[in-house]
């Protein structure tokens, strides 16, 4: 499975951005896309996934009310919209896909629950 982030770049705190994933290789009806974000010398953190079929989402604490994610079914994507940045959104942020549903309702946040993963697209949030 391929995994293709685009949408990154650079924005003012308080501003928006849009993040795309598109999935491709794969005949699984029901799967799993997530994001996560990076900074150098951190974790990887659990941002947003999202279910098909049924369209099921997960937030972190840190991001719920703020971003959105949705999907595309017809076209494999899922999006993520980020509204009221903030410097701390500053990250690498790559988007994950995993066959089938999560297990619990925080596995999302995990990375090794997902197959693939993207090159990552950065977004900074300048102060």
């Amino acid at each position: 499975v391929q995994v293709v982030e685009s949408g990154g770049g650079s924005v003012q705190a308080g501003g928006s951005l849009t993040l795309s994933c598109t999935g491709r290789g794969f005949t699984y009806s029901s799967y799993s896309m997530g994001w996560f974000r990076q900074e150098p010398g951190q974790e990887r953190e659990g941002v947003a996934a999202i279910y098909t079929p049924g369209g099921t989402t997960r937030y972190a604490e840190s991001v719920k009310g703020r971003f959105t994610i949705s999907q595309n079914n017809a076209k494999d994507t899922v999006y993520l919209q980020m509204n009221s940045l903030k410097p701390e959104d500053t990250a690498m942020y790559y988007c994950a896909w995993k066959g089938g549903p999560f297990d619990s309702v925080y596995a999302f946040l995990y990375p090794d629950e997902y197959n693939s993963w993207g090159q990552g697209t950065q977004v900074t949030v300048s102060s």
